[in-house]
C-alpha cells in the first residue's frame, strides 16, 4: 500500500497554507481566527539551523523564518560549535520577529512557547533556552520543552492525520532511531545507531571525496553532493561487502564501519591514480553510488526487522499500517525509494514530511508544542531549574526485547 498519494496531499496542503499567508488580506482573517484557538510559538536551535514558527492548534502554519547556517560550516569542513553558537546569537532575533510578524499577531497572542532542549550541541540549545526563558518571562507564558527528535516524528501529524500507533524512522545528520509511537509522549525505541548517524558520514565521505571542488557540488552539503553525483555512478561497483550488523538480529544500526571500508578504498584509488588528497577521483561517482546505496541498503534491513518485530508482537494495526521517516536523511530520494520498496512489499504506507520539514526547522517545534499543549503533557507555568540536554534517549528502550526476538529477515523483492 503506497503513501504517495497520501503524501501528495499533505505537501499541497503545506504549499497552500505558506501561499496564503503572503497575503496580507488572510492575514488579517487568520488573526482573528485565531482568537479563540491555541498558538505555540517554536524555536529550534539544536544544532546549526536557526529557525522559529508560529503554528495553531488546527495545524495552520502562521509564519515562519529559518536562517541556516549551510554556507559557513561548508567553507571550515564541519560544524565549529563555538562559531554555531555565535551565528545563532546574531541570528535568534531576527528570525523569532520574522516569524511574528509574517503571522500577524503578537506575542501576546501566543498560548505558550515551545523550545527544543534536547539533544543537540550544548553551545547551540543554550542560545535557543536563554532567549525563550526571556520571552517566557516578558510576557508571561507557558514554557513547553521540546525533545527534538519527538518533533521531527510528530511533524507528519501537522500535515496528514496519522493515527497512533505508528513506527517512525528518524535518520539525520546526529541521529538514526527506529521507534514505536503510541501516543504525542509516548515511544517505544527499538534501535538506533551505536556509533555515527547516517548523515554524519554522509557529509564526511562527501569531504573526503573533496566534492567542495566539483563544479556541480560545490554549493550542496556533503549529503546533497554524494545524491546528486550518486546519479551517474555505478551503485553495484563498490558496495560488494558485508551488510554492517548483519549477525546480530537486533534494530540497532551502525555506519562507522562502512565509512572505514570507503576511506581506505579512496586511499587506494588515490595511490593507483596518482593523486593527492583534495583531488578529484575519476571514480567518484561510483564511489558517491556505492556508498550511498550501502548507507540506505543498511537502513532497509534494519527497518524491516522493525516492522516484522512489531508484526509479531502486535505493536501496530493489522492493516493501514505506517511507517514515517523524518530527519534530513530523509529528504534523500534514494534512501526513500528504498525505504518505498520495502513497505510495497510489507503491506504498509511510507509518509515522509516535504524536505523543506525534514531538516531542522521552527515548525516541528510549534506543532510539537501544540501536540502537548492539547494533551497536557510536560507545559510548564514555572521555569525555575529549567536545563538543556545535550545527549537525552527518546522513550521506553525495549531494543534488549528485540534482540531477544532474534528475527531473521526474509530476502526481499528484487527492485531497481
Amino acid at each position: 500500500m503506497s503513501g504517495l498519494p497520501q503524501l501528495k496531499m499533505a505537501r499541497l496542503f503545506y504549499s497552500m497554507y505558506k501561499t496564503s499567508l503572503t497575503i496580507g488580506k488572510e492575514r488579517v482573517f487568520l488573526h482573528d481566527m485565531v482568537k479563540c484557538s491555541r498558538v505555540v510559538l517554536g524555536i529550534e536551535t539544536s544544532c546549526d539551523d536557526t529557525g522559529a514558527a508560529v503554528v495553531d492548534e488546527n495545524g495552520k502554519i502562521l509564519g515562519e523564518s529559518l536562517i541556516s547556517q549551510k554556507e559557513v560550516h561548508l567553507k571550515t569542513g564541519g560544524i565549529i560549535p563555538t562559531m554555531a553558537q555565535q551565528l545563532h546569537r546574531d541570528n535568534i532575533d531576527r528570525v523569532v520577529n520574522a516569524a511574528i510578524i509574517s503571522s500577524g499577531l503578537s506575542f501576546s497572542d501566543l498560548s505558550a512557547i515551545a523550545t527544543t532542549l534536547k539533544p543537540g550541541l550544548a553551545l547551540s540549545l543554550e542560545v535557543g533556552l536563554t532567549y525563550s526563558l526571556n520571552l517566557v518571562k516578558q510576557y508571561n507564558k507557558l514554557f513547553i520543552p521540546i525533545h527534538h527528535m519527538e518533533a521531527h516524528a510528530l511533524t507528519i501529524r501537522l500535515l496528514y492525520p496519522v493515527e497512533f500507533p505508528f513506527l517512525v524512522l528518524l535518520i539525520s545528520g546526529g541521529h538514526c532511531i527506529l521507534a514505536v509511537v503510541n501516543g504525542v509522549t509516548d515511544f517505544l525505541l527499538l534501535g538506533q545507531s551505536i556509533d555515527s548517524a547516517p548523515g554524519d558520514v554522509l557529509d564526511k565521505v562527501a569531504r573526503r571525496l573533496s566534492l567542495m571542488k566539483h563544479p556541480e557540488c560545490s554549493s550542496m552539503s556533503g549529503g546533497q553532493g554524494i545524491e546528486h553525483l550518486a546519479q551517474y555512478g555505478d551503485k553495484m561497483l563498490f558496495s560488494k561487502l558485508s551488510v554492517p550488523m548483519s549477525q546480530h538480529r537486533d534494530c540497532n544500526f551502525s555506519f562507522a564501519g562502512l565509512r572505514n571500508h570507503f576511506d581506505q578504498l579512496i586511499r587506494k584509488l588515490e595511490e593507483k591514480e596518482g593523486i593527492q588528497n583534495g583531488e578529484l577521483l575519476s571514480r567518484a561517482a561510483d564511489i558517491a553510488a556505492s556508498f550511498q546505496h550501502s548507507v540506505a541498503h543498511h537502513i532497509v534491513k534494519r527497518t524491516q526487522r522493525a516492522i516484522l518485530f512489531c508484526k509479531q508482537e502486535s505493536l501496530l494495526p493489522t492493516t493501514n499500517a505506517s511507517l514515517v521517516v523524518s530527519g534530513g536523511v530523509a529528504s534523500n530520494g534514494y534512501v526513500r525509494k528504498m525505504l518505498q520498496h520495502l513497505t510495497d512489499d510489507m503491506d504498509m504506507s511510507v509518509l515522509c514530511p516535504p524536505p523543506q520539514l525534514c531538516t531542522d526547522n521552527g515548525v516541528m517545534v510549534a506543532w510539537n508544542g501544540i501536540e502537548r499543549l492539547c494533551v497536557g503533557a510536560g507545559v510548564l507555568d514555572n521555569t525555575y531549574g529549567i536545563r538543556y540536554e545535550p545527549r537525552a534517549l527518546l522513550g521506553t528502550d525495549i531494543s534488549e526485547q528485540v534482540r531477544n526476538a532474534a528475527i531473521k529477515l526474509p530476502s526481499l523483492k528484487k527492485k531497481d
